[in-house]
């Protein structure tokens, strides 16, 4: 069932709907893709990732340090929602604090991909995105602040988009980094993305960076008869192992052939993107994360001899290894002595890369690369947090430049796993980067 479908069903279809759903997850279990299974209104079921505050709901962003914390007020997104015809139904598990590619790091243990339960779903938002493609929820909500909505529904063969930077707002989001995130849909198809994104969108005074401008939805014009230049980075796409690399350029063959205009562009190496990005994401996450000291919110350790023991006990005892070494790293780059070096030179090249988006797309209408270098990797085959970053290689540098991306799935490797193509518009060109999804949907269905 879609969306459009679920939105024109009576109280007591809905209430089925809902009864089958929750009857679903409890048939699929063992993926793990739930925290908890709440719902809250009467309207159509939206699953919601574990750092989107819904009011009496608890909020642990896959945490130990906030057990016990019950969110008292509605994100903006949720509250947006509901006025559409949404209700929260539901926790997807995730990475603790959106900090990873596969959902492993969640202190309720790791989310499994629906289509083979021996590999991971992508992350951080896994569980968002098992849950949709194992069809136990309609459509949820995820966060991307380095490609935690675009990775997982690459994994896992579902639509997953990131609005512009501002699009959303974040109020009621807990911050990874504060610069990069923002709140998107994860859904079956292009047009319940569109769908819910248009529930989700708007200005909010809450929020001091969301965007007070005029606002189209773009649910109801989409078009998927469009015909756009689209940019491919040749080198991009090579990079990537040979089953993506050879159903992405067989993708282009198909897209130039129904009558869209390729045109090749360079760009420079994404390396750069992930220096970048790491510096960046985790200085704002070392910031953000200092709140969380066992005094003002969720788990405080026992029997600690002094205030500074009670602050250590609570954040070693509450946070996992890979929060740990992103706030490490975070307040290294922002130390006396390192911040000029580090911290200001990631700002500056973050803004080239800005320049660089905003040269192509002064002469192209979308950008196609891969959303991930491979299919989804098996458990524990990323022998290093390094590796592990490098899944973020095509996803980071939109978050960096605050530009709309999707992906949509286009077809699966040999071994039956997905396969994802991201496009990637200019900022506030949702309606072309729906429309652009849409025809590539048209095409490979």
């Amino acid at each position: 069932m879609t969306l459009k479908e679920a939105l024109q069903l009576g109280q007591g279809q809905l209430r089925e709907l809902k009864q089958e759903l929750r009857a679903k997850a409890e048939e699929l279990r063992e993926l793990n893709a739930y925290v908890g299974f709440e719902e809250s209104g009467d309207g159509v079921p939206v699953l919601v990732k574990d750092n989107i505050s819904v009011e009496g709901w608890p909020v642990t962003c896959g945490s130990r340090i906030l057990e016990g914390y019950v969110a008292p007020f509605d994100a903006t997104a949720i509250a947006n929602m509901r006025r559409h015809g949404f209700s929260p139904f539901g926790r997807a598990n995730m990475d603790e604090f959106a900090m990873g590619s596969s959902t492993e790091s969640s202190a309720y243990g790791p989310t499994r991909n629906p289509h083979d339960p021996m590999r991971v779903p992508g992350g951080s938002s896994g569980g968002s995105a098992a849950a949709v493609a194992a069809g136990i929820a309609l459509a949820a909500l995820g966060s991307d602040t380095g490609g935690s909505i675009r990775q997982p529904a690459a994994f896992c063969g579902i639509v997953g988009m990131k609005p512009t930077y501002g699009r959303v707002s974040r109020y009621g989001l807990v911050a990874y980094g504060s610069s990069l995130d923002q709140i998107g849909p994860m859904t079956q198809n292009v047009e319940d993305a569109a769908i819910l994104y248009d529930a989700l969108a708007g200005w909010d005074p809450k929020d001091s960076t969301s965007f007070h401008g005029v606002y189209e939805p773009v649910a109801s014009k989409l078009d998927g008869s469009r015909k756009f230049r689209i940019a491919v980075v040749d080198d991009y796409i090579d990079r990537a192992s040979e089953p993506v690399k050879k159903r992405l350029w067989a993708l282009v063959d198909e897209l130039r052939r129904e009558g869209h205009t390729i045109i090749h562009k360079e760009m420079m190496d994404a390396k750069y993107d992930i220096a970048a990005y790491y510096i960046t994401a985790t200085a704002e996450a070392a910031t953000n994360l200092q709140r969380f000291d066992g005094v003002r919110y969720g788990r405080r350790a026992d029997n600690p001899l002094n205030l500074a023991n009670l602050y250590i006990k609570s954040r070693s005892e509450g946070f996992g290894d890979e929060v740990k070494r992103r706030i490490l790293l975070g307040n290294f780059v922002l130390s006396s002595g390192y911040y000029d070096a580090y911290y200001m030179k990631a700002q500056k090249v973050r803004r080239l890369i800005r320049e660089e988006y905003r040269a192509v797309f002064a002469d192209v209408d979308l950008l196609l690369m891969p959303v991930t270098p491979t299919t989804a990797f098996a458990f524990g085959s990323k022998k290093s947090p390094l590796e592990m970053y490098l899944e973020d290689l095509y996803t980071i540098s939109l978050n960096l430049a605050g530009l709309p991306g999707i992906s949509v799935p286009v077809g699966s490797d040999d071994d039956g796993m997905p396969i994802g193509v991201q496009l990637i518009a200019d900022a506030w060109q949702e309606q072309t980067l729906f429309d652009g999804a849409l025809s590539i949907e048209q095409l490979v269905h």
